[in-house]
């Protein structure tokens, strides 16, 4: 039993670029998840297979959420990446004046927001708390996660993050 937990979860013999950051030996395939954007738009991952996608998820009372993401907005931003799509998913009961608020605060300027109405997010990756960011590789599997504050402009990070893209 211990041991199928720890395949799943093991890390493997690449340099993990971040303390707070499991890597998966083997990717997990993602159910299709539908969620929303700002304006109401349905959003279904999967049709973002043949990109890298990451997955943040965010609360406007988080105050780790806080001090990352401006970060994320940068590496949103990046001319690195090709193929990188960012989602950053706020995880409370939807309120667009307070999470709008929330970014405009924070001066963010590429990210937008989105929402997940019924929880298939926290369904999926059994979500445990925020920030928690998803990785998912252009097959649209989970192949990291990391659990709490992160520099996404990070340049160990980055580098690590474009052999993906």
């Amino acid at each position: 039993f211990c041991f199928s937990i720890f395949s799943s979860i093991s890390q493997t013999n690449e340099d993990v670029p971040l303390n707070n950051m499991v890597i998966n030996e083997i990717p997990k395939p993602i159910s299709p998840i539908i969620f929303e954007d700002f304006l109401g738009n349905e959003i279904n991952l999967k049709n973002y297979h043949g990109n890298l996608v990451i997955l943040n998820f965010w609360a406007t009372w988080c105050t780790p959420c806080k001090k990352e993401m401006p970060s994320l907005d940068g590496l949103s931003q990046s001319i690195s990446f090709k193929n990188l799509q960012v989602f950053a998913v706020n995880m409370e009961q939807p309120n667009k004046k307070k999470t709008k608020k929330f970014f405009e605060n924070l001066k963010i300027r590429k990210l937008e927001i989105f929402f997940d109405y019924d929880l298939d997010f926290l369904k999926e990756f059994k979500l445990r708390g925020v920030p928690t960011t998803v990785l998912v590789n252009k097959e649209g599997k989970e192949f990291a996660r990391i659990i709490g504050e992160v520099n996404f402009e990070d340049k160990k990070f980055v580098k690590w993050l474009s052999k993906y893209d």
